[in-house]
């Protein structure tokens, strides 16, 4: 069975899905909203040893909440999560969310995760007022099927190890109709590139040309006992690569958590060293359940979309590095490769 890229190769080729991006050029940050047509049922899996996250445990699959009304990704770190909080508001004030019994109010469930783009350069001197809650509601707005990669959203101020970071998607559909799709706000510790050569980790799993026709490493022997370009130890808790994985498959609150579980492993295809101690790696799983899909045995079927999202994510990864441009100091990719 053959698949291939969707028609933007972004998470949006899953149909009902939007994405908006906003930044604030000056503070070197931004926020990425994604939202679904109607309520996608979702799950998470947190891997990073500094993560920083809203709404998450409420999507364990034996707690009540069963389905989200959006995703927001952000960069500022803790102030970050105030841009879900304005999405919250804005969804609420439409009409969208949980619906309270005896009640004509809703309960929007907006599940969050931020990166840390605090040490990475702007003007954050934003004393009582951060740019988030203004971000969020811009992001929610912007949202379409079409979206900025590179230096966009979340992954405006994003750093991957020596490189510019950013935001990352990418998607796939196979012969029989299942569309998977992820998008990565690339901010990893670990480095994106191989030692000693100038191909990203990811090359083996591009698809027409998204990396600019990687080549495999030719001067390539073993990976060192430490990448000489991650970041900077001392910097401390400077990282974290936060993402969402997508499928048109209808899938169950605990299938949705074996496919974020499985997608973790394309972070991993895409960076080392990753998931450290310094990192807040997070990625949600989003089933929308528009695929009528065929008779196959569950777990199977879950499988599959579990790998094919390891795939997306770590073409996504890769895809926002290759995608950033050099700003403030933080030397892109595509300048550094010959």
């Amino acid at each position: 069975m053959t698949a291939r890229p969707g028609p933007h190769n972004l998470i949006t080729d899953v149909p009902g899905l939007r994405v908006g991006n906003a930044e604030d050029a000056a503070a070197f940050t931004g926020v990425t909203v994604i939202v679904p047509g109607s309520r996608a049922v979702a799950a998470v899996d947190v891997r990073g040893g500094a993560p920083g996250t809203r709404e998450t445990d409420a999507l364990a699959p034996e707690n009540l909440v069963d389905a989200v009304d959006a995703v927001v990704l952000a960069g500022g770190s803790v102030y970050g999560l105030d841009a879900a909080g304005a999405v919250v508001a804005q969804l609420g004030a439409e009409g969208r969310g949980f619906r309270l019994a005896n009640s004509s109010l809703v309960a929007p469930v907006v599940p969050s995760a931020i990166l840390f783009d605090l040490a990475n350069g702007g003007d954050k001197a934003w004393g009582a007022e951060p740019p988030y809650r203004r971000l969020g509601r811009a992001a929610l707005a912007a949202a379409a099927d079409r979206f900025a990669l590179g230096n966009a959203g979340a992954g405006l101020g994003a750093k991957a190890g020596a490189y510019k970071g950013g935001l990352g998607s990418a998607s796939i559909i196979t012969d029989d109709g299942l569309i998977v799709g992820a998008l990565v706000a690339a901010n990893p510790f670990g480095s994106p590139v191989m030692p000693g050569t100038t191909t990203l980790w990811a090359w083996p799993f591009e698809l027409d040309g998204e990396l600019g026709h990687q080549a495999p490493p030719t001067d390539y022997r073993a990976a060192p006992d430490w990448p000489s370009d991650t970041k900077n130890p001392t910097l401390g808790r400077t990282n974290t690569t936060i993402g969402v994985v997508a499928t048109n498959a209808a899938l169950t609150p605990a299938e949705a958590k074996r496919v974020a579980i499985m997608a973790q492993d394309g972070y991993a295809r895409a960076c080392r060293p990753i998931h450290t101690a310094t990192d807040g790696d997070v990625i949600f799983a989003l089933a929308m359940g528009s695929w009528d899909a065929p008779e196959t045995p569950r777990p199977l079927l879950v499988s599959r979309i579990g790998m094919l999202a390891a795939d997306c994510a770590a073409r996504a990864l890769a895809r926002g590095v290759y995608e950033a441009k050099t700003v403030g100091g933080i030397p892109a990719y595509r300048d550094l490769k010959p």
